[in-house]
């Protein structure tokens, strides 16, 4: 099947009408009109759990997607007993979810406040002694590590970065360099998990370079939003690797 059919399969992708195209426009407008103007410290709640987000990092309930992917964690208990590497952690919030089950947790953002926002969360919730919050790009704090579990709400929009906080948003070559660096991170029967959206333009090619890296793909759970499709993607190993 051509990636271009797995994206479209797996991650809900279609043709849109004129004024579906529009009022996503719009909201990915509001998002970031939203996210810049509440530049201040704000305590919000996911599933009870308390989270800080300081200004510049991603908010995971205002943007609903991290929200949504802390619940699956929460609800499978995905990373169970296992090394777990949550790439792009912003506030920490899976990294939060993901330790009260895992063995330890690596927590992962290119964005300085992040890091400090995840260690802050981590200590918040209690579970500061198996959370590992680092600063760098993508794997390159984890050089020579290997995880059970990965984690990774990556940038939805292709592009360079304005600043920090559009770390969150953009990115220039995410996908290739997540799908070559994953081959090296992944232990031996390991499984990823990549929040994806049908906003924006990046989501597909995350797609598409894992699909010809040779994993084994599918959808793991699925989440309406308006005019936004929100799926969680389960990566593991293809047969011979």
């Amino acid at each position: 099947m051509p990636a271009s059919d797995i994206a479209t399969q797996l991650l809900g992708l279609r043709e849109q009408g004129p004024l579906r195209s529009g009022l996503g426009s719009v909201l990915g407008l509001g998002y970031r009109l939203a996210g810049a103007h509440r530049q201040r410290v704000r305590l919000e709640h996911v599933q009870d759990t308390p989270l800080l987000v300081l200004p510049t990092v991603f908010n995971p309930r205002l943007l609903r997607t991290g929200a949504f992917f802390a619940s699956v964690i929460a609800a499978e208990k995905l990373g169970a007993g296992g090394d777990v590497l949550d790439l792009g952690t912003g506030t920490g919030i899976c990294a939060v979810f993901a330790a009260r089950h895992a063995r330890r947790v690596v927590a992962v953002d290119i964005n300085r406040t992040a890091v400090c926002c995840a260690a802050l969360n981590a200590r918040l919730n209690q579970v500061e002694e198996r959370v590992d919050c680092r600063y760098g790009d993508l794997f390159e704090p984890v050089a020579g590590e290997h995880f059970d579990t990965v984690f990774f709400n990556p940038p939805f929009i292709a592009g360079q970065p304005a600043n920090a906080q559009d770390h969150a948003w953009r990115s220039m070559d995410g996908a290739t360099r997540f799908a070559a660096g994953l081959r090296t991170h992944l232990a031996p029967g390991g499984r990823a998990y990549l929040l994806l959206s049908t906003f924006g333009d990046a989501c597909a090619s995350f797609v598409h370079e894992l699909a010809r890296g040779g994993y084994a793909l599918q959808s793991f759970a699925t989440r309406r939003f308006i005019n936004e499709r929100v799926t969680v993607l389960e990566v593991r190993a293809g047969a011979g690797r």
